[in-house]
């Protein structure tokens, strides 16, 4: 694949095979030395006009453990201040030799345009709400490795699907994989339909004997007023020690953050055994170095 967008037109091989590269990145940065040269000569930019911490944290780390250079950009510093469109944005950073851009903006479809500005593969970084499927190949990657496969497996997304493009791509890649995806959350918050997934205003219906369960933040800043109430959503929709219960025994608990303790998750869950939240943060590098490697390499092998 020259570029990650989303998974349509990827296929179960092609997923499960970048997810073995994974592997290998994670066992590199279990080394002493956590480095390869496996991109030396290759530049990237992470292009970000919208904030973020940890996904640009990551891919940043990823494409240095692996050797390459680093170009960073943010909006608030750039040009975008004075009125240049993204577009030329990313022509002024194709001109200087650029192989691959990370990009996340506040607006859909925006790496999908990049893909016809500039010749570099693109990797979408999260794109308003529609798309952010790095996220959900770690997070198939982190349930994968807890529950061994998903093949069959019922796993629970609470919280606010609306907004959430890390939703829409779970539920796309994790049924890709096998899984039955369940989505709950307060009928305001619910999308009309989510390809890849089962819709539920009711939390008990999604958590019940769900073999993992993955929690979402409200996200306000997308949000019309008067979508939810703040209280009312604690009340009926917010994961508890009790709640947490109705799924299997063990169910692990992820989140893709950043997190609001004791809004949507109870606050002393996220510090549980079952919470692999951090684990999540971990493993996000190495599946990133797995996908810069596949679209970088792969693209110079074909």
């Amino acid at each position: 694949m020259k570029h990650l967008l989303d998974f349509q037109g990827w296929s179960r091989a092609q997923v499960e095979s970048l997810l073995d590269t994974a592997r290998v990145m994670r066992e590199v940065l279990e080394r002493p030395v956590k480095k390869v040269p496996a991109l030396q000569g290759f530049t990237v930019a992470t292009v970000f006009f919208e904030p973020s911490t940890r996904t640009r944290t990551s891919f940043e780390l990823a494409a240095r453990r692996m050797s390459a250079d680093v170009v960073s950009f943010t909006a608030a510093t750039s040009s975008l201040q004075k009125g240049e469109s993204y577009k030329d944005t990313l022509l002024t950073l194709e001109a200087m030799g650029i192989d691959a851009y990370v990009i996340r903006a506040d607006a859909a479809g925006v790496p999908h345009q990049a893909t016809r500005w500039v010749k570099g593969a693109i990797i979408n970084g999260g794109d308003g709400r529609r798309a952010h499927p790095t996220q959900a190949l770690l997070d198939a990657y982190t349930l994968l490795e807890a529950l061994g496969s998903l093949e069959g497996k019922k796993i629970a997304i609470v919280g606010d699907i609306l907004h959430s493009r890390v939703a829409r791509s779970n539920a796309e890649l994790l049924s890709l994989l096998g899984a039955e995806v369940w989505c709950a959350g307060p009928p305001s918050l619910l999308p009309q339909a989510l390809p890849g997934a089962r819709l539920t205003p009711s939390l008990e219906e999604a958590l019940g004997e769900a073999d993992a369960v993955m929690v979402l933040r409200l996200q306000k800043e997308r949000m019309e007023t008067g979508l939810v109430h703040l209280e009312e959503y604690i009340a009926r929709y917010q994961v508890t020690e009790r709640r947490l219960g109705l799924a299997k025994p063990q169910a692990p608990l992820l989140h893709p953050g950043p997190m609001n303790r004791d809004v949507e998750l109870e606050g002393t869950l996220a510090d549980s055994e079952r919470s692999l939240v951090n684990r999540q943060v971990q493993n996000g590098v190495a599946v990133r170095m797995a996908v810069l490697y596949h679209l970088l390499v792969g693209r110079e092998e074909a």
